[in-house]
């Protein structure tokens, strides 16, 4: 969501739609669960006459470490949190790409992200989906206008109507942003201000929650706010609950982007690559974009070609100059910074 994070997560393996699956040619690919819509993988296996067997994982560490206990060919694809590519790059995971190969000139310019999946002149990932964690509300349940201001979000007003998304990156990023601190400047004399906001938020909040029970208690009305939230939350759910809705407060949101790449030591480097530009293309991207676990911006515009005008309202397309102008990146943390970070948050989490 960065991470877009731990999403309805167990392992799973699909073969759909594939004339004699059994002789044929196979594509491993590990990924999160937005890549597991049948509506996403049929036309790749269908065009290639393949079978894409998909795994789901929780946490880019739980990934590397799947990887690194592999052997070399086990797998073909990796889906990361685009902040992760270097950790994967460093761990030697990721192979190279051929950037001419990779439409990023139809990208939105903001999430080409050059430096986060390219180190020392190479290319090792792509951009995929982007969106934004901010706050998702109950309009009909709260005053839309408070949901402007992160000052009144988690004010005593709404206290215990409040669930907090149970990620520390994006949540800590939201909290610097309150107190006027810039996502990528936060360091270690930063953490008091941070943790006073993150005490204050968590007095408020009922729960602090993973995706599937932050979207069941805001869909339930057990809450009517999910700090961390954003249109992957609630636009899934618009269909049949439209008052469930998101907003970008003043001080901004933080956004998250998910990259995609060809995993060292493939015996079909060939056929991967094919998968990575389906899914950066138009339609693989629009059909990503709309996926029935969690909708998201495609990195690429193009797909706005293929998506319909409900679809665009729902992801705010017209409205993405504006967003992208005003949110931050997911704090990027040393390690020595990441672990007091992460002490921080525990911490919060016992209060």
């Amino acid at each position: 969501m960065t991470r877009l994070p731990a999403l309805l997560l167990s392992t799973t393996a699909l073969s759909i739609g594939v004339a004699g699956a059994a002789s044929a040619q196979e594509l491993n690919a590990l990924v999160w669960c937005d890549h597991t819509d049948p509506a996403l993988i049929e036309p790749f296996e269908q065009e290639f006459g393949v079978t894409v067997n998909l795994r789901e994982y929780e946490g880019t560490g739980a990934a590397l470490a799947l990887l690194e206990q592999s052997r070399p060919g086990d797998w073909d694809v990796l889906v990361i949190d685009g902040i992760d590519v270097f950790r994967a790059v460093e761990a030697g995971i990721l192979a190279p790409l051929d950037p001419a190969e990779l439409p990023t000139d139809d990208f939105f310019p903001e999430v080409v992200m050059a430096e986060s999946n390219t180190l020392d002149g190479v290319t090792y990932a792509v951009t995929e989906k982007f969106g934004y964690n901010t706050i998702s509300y109950n309009s009909e349940a709260v005053d839309p206008a408070d949901m402007e201001s992160l000052a009144t979000v988690w004010s005593e007003k709404y206290d215990g109507r409040i669930s907090i998304y149970d990620y520390y990156l994006p949540v800590m990023g939201i909290a610097a942003m309150a107190e006027g601190i810039a996502t990528a400047e936060i360091g270690m004399d930063d953490l008091a201000p941070i943790g006073e906001v993150l005490s204050t938020m968590r007095s408020r909040a009922a729960s602090v929650a993973g995706v599937v029970a932050a979207q069941t208690a805001l869909a339930t009305g057990e809450v009517d706010i999910v700090v961390g939230g954003g249109e992957w939350l609630t636009a899934v759910l618009a269909g049949e609950q439209p008052e469930l809705t998101w907003t970008i407060p003043e001080e901004g949101a933080v956004r998250w982007a998910q990259s995609i790449g060809v995993v060292a030591g493939t015996e079909q480097p060939d056929l991967a690559l094919e998968f990575v530009k389906y899914i950066v293309s138009p339609e693989g991207q629009a059909r990503l974009a709309t996926s029935s676990c969690f909708w998201g911006m495609p990195a690429n515009a193009k797909a706005g070609d293929v998506l319909s005008d409900e679809e665009k309202e729902l992801l705010r397309w017209d409205s993405q100059a504006d967003y992208l102008a005003r949110t931050q990146l997911y704090p990027a943390p040393d390690t020595d910074l990441d672990i007091e970070m992460q002490d921080l948050w525990l911490d919060t989490l016992q209060q």
